[in-house]
């Protein structure tokens, strides 16, 4: 009896593991069909949305360079008006008739600014040109433009060169300020215009220099046509004129994909700037090219002006290692910006800021901007070579360097106030460069 009671368990155990085997074998291929169809579905998804995501960018890098780079439509309008006479200028010729001054690569950042690299011959250029309007910086806390045609009505047909004189001598007056020495300036401005040395202004050559005028790029280059730190102005039509190009640039700094950028410390990204620069008696040449242009700009002949965006996208150096500005867009000049800041309306601080770095005071008793900057041009450039600087600098003069250098950050309120203190740190900042490199081939 108790033997058949284990043999009926025994069956009743084996046939219970059979059923459950055979339930495990049969469950395995749908395991492993779910398993399936959840990879399946998962690549797809990553499959679509990498599809999409691409599609976008791409959609939007063609909006972006479509908007941006517009060089053919700046090209025919800048060569109409001078088939039909309207304008006239030393580079007319090369661009619309024997295609000797060509544009390459689109380096533009706003639609209304056309930028390209370019040749002129045997000559290597940067062309820029007003797209349909010309702008005039109203001094807005973001670079604000105020728009106006560019239909080079001005001057009018009848205007003698004595008018137009007249004309000139009062808009530089506006732009640069009473103190300047505007005969001569107005003289510089003629010997521009008169691209074919002829001694004779023709009504098309007015034009283009006026429709140029009203650019602080191209008033700066007539200013510092002689100095060293300004690309020279090669050629200009209408309101397109020609740079000379700047080999190197920007003054340091890599450029990286913006995915890339999102998960770099921020102190890990001003390291790696510095990693691409030249050695360090070369960053000291072109550092006391950037402190002789504080000289150049403060107190000129022509009066002063206000370095309004001092960073490394804004200047570069050539093969000898010359400071040069790449964009002197945001170098204005301070009468303009005082006036300017005069008529502004402020709640805080932050209304009182031009561009990146130009900023006054606000009275909050008038709710006005005052007029005189909070930090001198040469306070700005010192924190910009900080860094650039201190980064490689030899041991027997680093303390010193570091020293001068946070002296110089510190200073306060506009160089007219503080002009001796200003002058003191200038010298003795380029005299420690200088008695550095001076032995070296660099220099």
């Amino acid at each position: 009896m108790r033997k058949d009671l284990v043999s009926v368990v025994r069956c009743a155990l084996f046939a219970m593991a059979r059923g459950l085997f055979s339930w495990v074998w049969l469950r395995k291929p749908i395991y492993i069909q779910a398993r399936f169809s959840y990879l399946h579905m998962k690549y797809l998804f990553f499959s679509w949305l990498a599809v999409f995501v691409g599609s976008w960018v791409v959609y939007v890098e063609y909006s972006s360079y479509s908007e941006l780079c517009r060089g053919h439509e700046c090209k025919n309008s800048i060569c109409d008006k001078y088939r039909k006479g309207v304008i006239d200028g030393s580079a007319c010729r090369s661009l619309c008739e024997k295609d000797t001054l060509y544009l390459g690569k689109c380096l533009s950042a706003k639609p209304n600014n056309q930028v390209y690299s370019g040749g002129w011959g045997d000559l290597e250029g940067v062309i820029k040109c007003q797209m349909e309007e010309i702008p005039h910086y109203n001094l807005g806390a973001e670079m604000e433009h105020r728009k106006e045609a560019s239909s080079f009505n001005k001057p009018t047909k009848g205007t003698s060169v004595e008018k137009f004189k007249e004309m000139v001598l009062s808009h530089l007056k506006t732009k640069v300020g009473e103190q300047a020495n505007l005969p001569d300036l107005v003289s510089l401005v003629f010997s521009v215009a008169d691209y074919n040395k002829d001694g004779l202004i023709s009504l098309p050559e007015a034009r283009s220099t006026w429709a140029l005028l009203q650019l602080n790029e191209f008033l700066l280059a007539i200013v510092l046509q002689d100095r060293e730190h300004t690309p020279r102005l090669l050629g200009f039509c209408g309101d397109l004129y020609v740079m000379e190009k700047v080999p190197y640039a920007p003054l340091y700094g890599i450029s990286l994909p913006w995915v890339v950028e999102l998960w770099i410390p921020a102190g890990v990204r001003r390291s790696m700037d510095q990693w691409f620069t030249p050695s360090w008696p070369r960053k000291a040449k072109i550092s006391i090219g950037l402190l002789e242009l504080v000289e150049d700009v403060f107190h000129g002949t022509f009066g002063s002006f206000l370095m309004c965006d001092v960073s490394a996208d804004g200047f570069g150096y050539n093969d000898r290692h010359d400071l040069k500005v790449m964009d002197t867009r945001h170098i204005v000049p301070e009468a303009t910006f005082q006036k300017a800041m005069r008529e502004r309306r402020c709640d805080t601080e932050e209304d009182c800021l031009y561009g990146a770095d130009c900023r006054t005071s606000c009275d909050l008793t008038k709710h006005q901007c005052t007029p005189e900057v909070t930090q001198p041009n040469l306070a700005k450039a010192c924190g910009a070579l900080k860094d650039y600087l201190l980064n490689g600098v030899p041991a027997d003069i680093q303390e010193e360097l570091e020293k001068q250098l946070y002296a110089c950050i510190a200073l306060k309120g506009s160089a007219e106030q503080m002009e001796m203190e200003h002058s003191l740190i200038l010298n003795n900042l380029k005299s420690l460069l200088w008695k550095k490199i001076s032995h070296t081939k660099d220099s």
